[in-house]
């Protein structure tokens, strides 16, 4: 099952449950409290979906790797580059 999979399948399961506390489709006798709780609960999940990405998005970049050999190739790269475009006559400003 794909990742993308898995998440259709969690947010149908969820959507469903809402559903049918917040609509009571079926008959199941909700008392009134479950369905007043349940009507906000799309933009909670909403919000900790949110925090949950944030955070996420907050932990990969702390935890980012430098690579000082790439960096250092690359700033060769660089260096290269620039000695080719002033031997073909590019007048380069810094």
């Amino acid at each position: 099952m794909t990742k993308l999979m898995e998440w259709l399948f969690g947010i149908s399961v969820v959507l469903a449950a809402w559903v049918l506390v917040a609509f009571d489709p079926l008959d199941l006798s909700v008392p009134h409290k479950y369905r007043e709780v349940a009507w906000p609960m799309p933009l909670y999940l909403l919000v900790l979906f949110g925090c949950y990405s944030l955070a996420t998005v907050g932990y990969r970049v702390a935890t980012f790797n430098d690579c000082q050999e790439a960096a250092r190739e690359l700033q060769g790269q660089i260096r290269a580059a620039k000695e080719d475009l002033r031997r073909k006559g590019l007048k380069m400003c810094n």
